[in-house]
């Protein structure tokens, strides 16, 4: 692939500037909003969207500028959709004029990739690889796909070391997502590209968005959420 972009909360920064030895100070970018970066890249292009449906949020999103694949088809040429989810039906489904969700197994994008006549300009896996067994190996699998070889692959995935994430723990709390299996820093995802063979990427921190949590709270709970995702955004 000619080119790899990596997103994650409060990182920036790729390969070949870090040491790795203790206390290394990191060099950070400003933060973006991850939905309008995301979008912004794949304007008049066409997307492969793995792990498209966000099985869990996505009927609360939808709709509410929060849902990435239907951002991404506002802007986009044409926006095929993967996801093993059993909500998914077997035909597909369509979810804009110019964009669908097909099922299948993610891990077996060979396969998937022969159903689809179209080739992908961008590659985008939004919040995705925290839900893999093995990313390491998912990522490598990549760099062996002849139909994604030239391709742009743009990943987004929660920061482990984000503020919020580091005031809670103060607390001796900790907010995960159960079908998260590892959470990733600036330098654990700066390594497993790096193991995984790519050659040059760049990392971009976006702000944090607490959209399912201000969906499901009302009145002073609400505004709770919204004061604090802004502090944090300060």
């Amino acid at each position: 692939m000619s080119y790899h972009g990596a997103t994650s909360k409060g990182m920036s920064g790729g390969p070949g500037n870090l040491s790795y030895t203790p206390l290394e100070y990191i060099k950070i970018g400003h933060p973006v909003d991850r939905i309008s970066y995301i979008s912004r890249a794949c304007m008049n292009k066409v997307i492969l969207d793995l792990g498209a449906l966000d099985e869990t949020a996505f009927a609360a999103k939808r709709a509410h500028g929060s849902w990435l694949h239907e951002e991404m088809a506002k802007v986009a040429v044409r926006v095929i959709g993967l996801d093993s989810s059993d909500a998914v039906p077997d035909d597909g489904l369509v979810t804009a004029e110019n964009a669908m969700i097909m099922r299948g197994n993610i891990l077996d994008l060979n396969s998937l990739l022969s159903q689809i006549e179209v080739s992908a300009d961008i590659v985008v896996a939004g919040e995705f690889i925290e839900h893999l067994e093995n990313p390491l190996a998912f990522l490598r699998s990549f760099r062996h796909i002849a139909r994604l070889k030239g391709k742009s692959l743009l990943l987004s995935t929660p920061n482990a070391t984000a503020i919020h994430n580091c005031l809670i723990a103060l607390a001796n709390r900790e907010s995960t997502h159960p079908d998260h299996l590892c959470i990733f820093s600036f330098k654990t995802i700066t390594t497993l590209l790096s193991r995984a063979g790519y050659e040059g990427w760049r990392l971009t921190p976006y702000h944090a968005e607490f959209a399912e949590m201000k969906q499901r709270n009302y009145g002073s709970r609400k505004a709770l959420v919204v004061g604090g995702e802004a502090a944090i955004k300060l």
